[in-house]
């Protein structure tokens, strides 16, 4: 397989550009498939790495999904987050507030409507794209996915909240 051509995060449109990917998102947990997909969303904004919205049919029934009450957050973008506790039913274990959505976003990000988005970060899950395991987006707010293809400085780490 050809390498992909690199994409400068500092290429990315501001606003953020939502876009329709056919690129196969897979999340495990202790080795079970949590998430599968190859019809999802991703995020572009400069000097982020992707965002990735996956449908929540794609969520395997091993594991049952619960908003978290009174839990939100505000992107000036998308509009107010809805946040959710994940529990895989093999283990028990429950997972709160490291998967998010847009229950009424903004018109411009319609289309991810009820979407799911995963951290990377401080998790038992691993998050894969087209096969390579992505490194979480530095710092704790963001939920960008990096991988190999990237390039450019980043948003997230220390020093970077005043870009």
């Amino acid at each position: 397989m050809a390498a992909r051509p690199k994409l400068n995060v500092q290429n990315f449109p501001r606003p953020p550009l939502l876009e329709l990917t056919r690129r196969h998102l897979l999340i495990r947990w202790n080795g079970q498939t949590l998430a599968d997909t190859k019809s999802a969303y991703w995020v572009l904004e400069t000097t982020h790495p992707p965002t990735y919205y996956l449908p929540k049919s794609s969520i395997s029934d091993a594991f049952k999904l619960k908003q978290v009450p009174h839990k939100a957050s505000l992107c000036e973008w998308k509009g107010r987050a809805t946040y959710w506790e994940v529990t895989n039913e093999s283990t028990g274990e429950t997972v709160k507030n490291k998967v998010w959505s847009y229950e009424s976003p903004t018109p411009a990000f319609k289309d991810i409507r009820g979407y799911l988005s995963f951290y990377a970060s401080d998790v038992p899950w691993e998050c894969f794209v087209d096969d390579e395991k992505v490194a979480p987006q530095e710092g704790d707010y963001y939920g960008g996915w990096v991988t190999s293809e990237l390039e450019g400085p980043m948003k997230g780490g220390p020093g970077t909240w005043g870009w």
